[in-house]
């Protein structure tokens, strides 16, 4: 499978704001979905910002437009009605076709539907049609195919007003083109006041097999297979969007074309329980604002070996938005590379908080790991700004998966195989249970409020590369077991000094006066300091709960050990943690 690869240099965006391809005037279309101070004026270049590229203006502006329509294109005024009657219906439109208990609709309008029908809604309108369904109080249950099929039409609008319900067949036969309560081989938006649950008994629940657009409404998806499928793009600007799913929450499968087969979430309330991935796109997963919950894979009939909260093929954005995920895989997930800027993230998930096979940068927004066993992961990991909180029980930022390296966490003694872990910026608190901070290549800490624990035995090291540890700037706190001698331009103070979690630490200088100063989080036999305020070869005092322990400025750790010799920090050896598997997990699970 091709797909376009957004590179990581600078490069010019001749966009001053982005905004989904209306159908008609710009005057009908809402305001820019991202801020305009995400995207750069024509002929600017994004030079200066870090990881230009891996961000929502970028990644949306090298995508196809997705089609909508929006409430200001059409009129409820003129719709006619489409009285629905058990197996039949009734219309006054030379538009409308009645067959038993099929209604056809075959010319652009305006049509409003309620009452009840056991039958199918088609809609086979010219290829040029614009056709708006108005499901006003209705419900259609469908035994033999779809409850709403869109054979032939350009675009195509599903309104609600009232409470609306749809459900399809039990079953489809296998290659059926139309397996969805509402297949749509056109462009497809949702909108509305009312709601709409809709029921996939025999696979999917909304499918379009070019773009699909919720605006607004209440809906409610159960379905067997997929929730909502957008072929070409899936994009949800706002309503409320419930969906349980046996296959994919939300997913756009388009693999033939770079610039679609992707998903947006750009606004609304979205709760999405799933099988499998609970945003699954096979290029772009960008979400920019909204409240978002994913519960993927965790019951025990889930149908996907490795269920992902987000999965993209190319790359995963996060600028926006409150977003909860629990996953019996990766949290967030692309094969290509994921870009944090803004928003809330919580996750917890059965292996990686988030894996990026390429590139992995935070630039801002609050990231919480609460339960992985590798934290964050990526070939390289940058982290310049936001607040990042990782709990793991193996590594918690590994910087890993070069080919040469195989994917293996960093061990004293092993080749530098050019990954690379840097942190410049943001607020950064890491336990794990492996190496807090571990790359196959090098480790650079510029700037930022670093906390990092490992364990407190066990062989593991709470910072741990095959290259060069650097500390040039930033106020780091390293506790619990083995560390390179950092290198850099800042220097370092270590102790053999216990705590535990809710310590209090301080660094004072020969004269009293404070330096610096902690709360932990988690236990420690020993820690390392490093600080602007300190100064080499000076003496200071390391204080922990009271206890006082000596120390001095860039002395007391050994190459690749500390200062207690082959156990890494005084009180290391067995720290009772499980005996490690083939990738350094405690279940020997392969990553």
């Amino acid at each position: 499978m091709s797909h376009r690869r957004l590179t990581l240099a600078a490069a010019p965006l001749a966009v001053t704001a982005l905004v989904l391809a209306g159908c008609s005037s710009a005057a009908s279309e809402p305001a820019a979905w991202i801020d305009a101070a995400t995207t750069t004026a024509p002929g600017a270049t994004n030079e200066a910002v870090p990881g230009a590229g891996l961000n929502a203006a970028a990644v949306l502006a090298a995508n196809a437009d997705a089609t909508v329509v929006y409430d200001g294109d059409w009129s409820a005024s003129d719709a006619v009605d489409i009285a629905l009657d058990g197996a039949t219906a009734t219309s006054s439109s030379d538009g409308v076709r009645v067959s038993g208990s099929t209604v056809t609709i075959t010319d652009a309008g305006v049509f409003r539907l309620s009452g009840s029908l056991e039958g199918r809604v088609v809609v086979a309108a010219p290829d040029d049609a614009r056709v708006v369904l108005i499901l006003d109080g209705a419900d259609i249950a469908a035994s033999d195919g779809p409850a709403i099929t869109v054979s032939t039409a350009d675009d195509v609008v599903i309104a609600l007003t009232g409470d609306n319900t749809v459900s399809d067949a039990a079953s489809y036969p296998d290659g059926a083109d139309t397996n969805a309560a509402i297949h749509a081989d056109a462009d497809l938006t949702i909108t509305g006041t009312g709601s709409l649950t809709v029921t996939g008994n025999g696979n999917d629940g909304i499918t379009s097999t070019d773009d699909l657009v919720v605006l607004s409404g209440g809906i409610t998806v159960d379905a067997a297979d997929d929730g909502l499928r957008g072929k070409d793009a899936l994009v949800v600007s706002g309503g409320t969007l419930t969906v349980t799913a046996g296959g994919d929450a939300l997913k756009s499968d388009q693999d033939g074309d770079d610039t679609k087969g992707y998903v947006w979430l750009a606004g609304g309330t979205i709760d999405l329980t799933s099988g499998d991935d609970g945003v699954s796109a096979a290029t772009d997963v960008v979400v920019t604002d909204g409240t978002v919950s994913i519960v993927a894979g965790t019951a025990a009939t889930a149908a996907d070996d490795v269920p992902q909260g987000v999965a993209a093929g190319v790359t995963v954005v996060v600028e926006g938005g409150d977003i909860a995920i629990d996953a019996a895989d990766d949290g967030l997930h692309s094969d290509g590379s994921v870009g944090i800027g803004g928003g809330t993230l919580t996750i917890s998930s059965g292996d990686d908080g988030v894996h990026a096979e390429q590139r992995l940068e935070i630039r801002g927004g609050d990231v919480t790991i609460a339960e992985a066993v590798e934290g964050l992961e990526g070939v390289d990991v940058a982290i310049s700004g936001g607040t990042v909180s990782v709990t793991a029980s193996n590594d918690g930022i590994n910087a890993a998966g070069n080919t040469a390296s195989g994917g293996q966490g960093g061990m004293a003694g092993e080749a530098d195989t050019g990954e690379s872990l840097v942190i410049s910026g943001g607020t950064v608190t890491v336990v794990a249970r492996g190496d807090a901070l571990d790359s196959n290549g090098s480790i650079t800490i510029s700037g930022g409020e670093i906390a990092v624990y490992g364990p407190t035995g066990g062989g593991e090291g709470a910072v741990d590369a095959n290259g060069a540890v650097t500390i040039d700037g930033g106020v780091v706190l390293v506790g619990g077991s083995t560390l390179k001698v950092p290198g850099g331009a800042q220097t370092w103070v270590s102790a053999s000094a216990s705590g535990s979690a809710g310590s209090t630490v301080e660094i004072l200088d020969a004269a009293g006066a404070l330096v610096a100063s902690f709360t932990s989080a988690a236990s420690f036999d020993a820690l390392l300091v490093s600080d602007a305020g300190l100064v080499a070869g000076d003496s200071y005092d390391v204080v922990v709960d009271g206890t006082t322990t000596a120390a001095t400025a860039g002395t007391g750790l050994t190459t690749g050990m500390g200062p207690g010799g082959a156990g890494g920090f005084p009180g290391g050896g067995g720290g009772g943690f499980p005996e490690r598997g083939p990738e350094g997990r405690p279940d020997g699970a392969a990553s």
